[in-house]
């Protein structure tokens, strides 16, 4: 049997994966759904792995390498637009809010391809070694894979040779990128409250209004990448949060905004972090408002291939994919899939694919529109086309499977 054979499963969990997406660490239907499909296939399933829903499946055939392949499981809380008749209509509860949730950074194609490929190599009989497919939770939240490295331990206590992963990306669907050496970057999550000294919106001389110093620091953050940080490096802060106040007379007491910190270089990251602490205590002191308190939240580490594997790897692409194998930027997106390597200590190789229609993203580049009319993960319209997406990213992670088992 080949590809074609198992092309109708793939597309069709692929919409039913995108029609019931579920947020981080609350992928019970999904981790339930990928469990079946291990215990279907005749792998060694395991359920609630680690801190929360995690899914592993061993599968032992003879002596050779042991070989983790990883698919991601959560959905994010945005609002599908109305383009495609699978469309998520669910919604959930975060941060006391009623939110629409959707697949919009296509953790549904990564789960498809991963299901397939498995389908693929379990029917095939030329190789030998131990696959250990790992549908990991909470990818969005940056703690889903070290949620599960002590799990991963006891289950496969001799370790793995190598952990291989990829994610779909705006670029045309048919394409492969991948490198050696970093592909994604650092993150930093830190949670600043201002301090102020509330009071009545009409006697604001009577207060100290922490919306207004808070907005102070939000526009004078964006300073640190233009202003401290060299053209040749790169790095990215962003406030995606922002919340004070009750009512539209009322001065309150605190403010609260989150930033997020992208970085490739411990030494731009130290000096971005150093600058948004002296900017915000900075601008506490000439309000003359007490400090703010910084918290750190979940940080992702670099994602740094393994040189060799990777160049071992994009030879086997490039026999498979031809020209259709690019080489992959660097990106400032973040990634929590090198902490489940990190539990062996193994090598790992973090690859993408393309997701949308070739001929618009052709068009796209050609025009320099790419940003306006290709979407990008996390937004509404992040809707990979079923084909030919799950057929590339199905024989990509064949084709890393068989390049590192016996």
């Amino acid at each position: 049997m080949t590809l074609e054979s198992h092309r109708p499963f793939i597309e069709a969990l692929y919409r039913e994966l995108h029609a019931a997406p579920e947020l981080s660490h609350r992928e019970h239907r999904t981790a339930a759904r990928m469990a079946q499909v291990l215990r279907e296939l005749g792998f060694e399933t395991h359920e609630g792995v680690g801190e929360s829903t995690g899914v592993v499946g061993l599968l032992r055939r003879g002596e050779g390498p042991t070989v983790l392949l990883r698919a991601d499981m959560d959905g994010l809380p945005v609002t599908e637009a109305e383009l495609v008749p699978y469309r998520s209509s669910a919604v959930d509860e975060l941060d006391g809010q009623r939110v629409g949730v959707m697949h919009a950074c296509g953790h549904d194609t990564h789960m498809a391809a991963l299901a397939g490929a498995l389908r693929v190599l379990v029917e095939q009989q030329d190789w030998s070694g131990t696959i250990v497919a790992v549908f990991q939770p909470a990818e969005e939240t940056i703690d889903g894979a070290q949620g599960m490295q002590q799990a991963l331990r006891a289950l496969v206590p001799g370790g793995i040779d190598i952990a291989l992963g990829q994610h779909v990306m705006p670029a045309a669907a048919g394409e492969v990128l991948s490198a050696g050496g970093p592909v994604m970057a650092a993150a930093d999550h830190l949670i600043v409250t201002v301090h102020g000294r509330g009071g009545h919106g009409s006697q604001p001389e009577k207060t100290i209004d922490p919306i207004v110093l808070a907005a102070s620091m939000v526009v004078r953050l964006q300073t640190i990448v233009a202003r401290e940080v060299a053209p040749s490096d790169r790095a990215v802060v962003t406030v995606g949060t922002f919340h004070a106040g009750t009512k539209q007379n009322i001065i309150p007491d605190t403010a609260r905004f989150e930033l997020n910190v992208r970085s490739f270089e411990p030494r731009v990251r130290e000096r971005v972090l150093a600058a948004i602490e002296r900017i915000v205590q900075g601008e506490c002191q000439v309000a003359g408002a007490p400090p703010a308190t910084i918290e750190r939240g979940v940080s992702a580490p670099l994602t740094v291939n393994d040189p060799g594997a990777a160049a071992r790897l994009a030879e086997a692409f490039d026999a498979v994919f031809g020209d259709r194998h690019l080489p992959q930027e660097p990106k400032l997106g973040s990634e929590d899939f090198s902490e489940l390597a990190a539990a062996w200590g193994a090598p790992y190789v973090y690859w993408f694919f393309g997701g949308f229609d070739p001929e618009t993203v052709e068009r796209a580049r050609e025009r320099g529109t790419t940003d306006v009319d290709v979407p990008s993960n996390h937004s509404p319209g992040f809707i990979p086309v079923p084909q030919p997406t799950l057929d590339t990213a199905t024989m990509a992670m064949v084709t890393a499977a068989r390049t590192f088992l016996a």
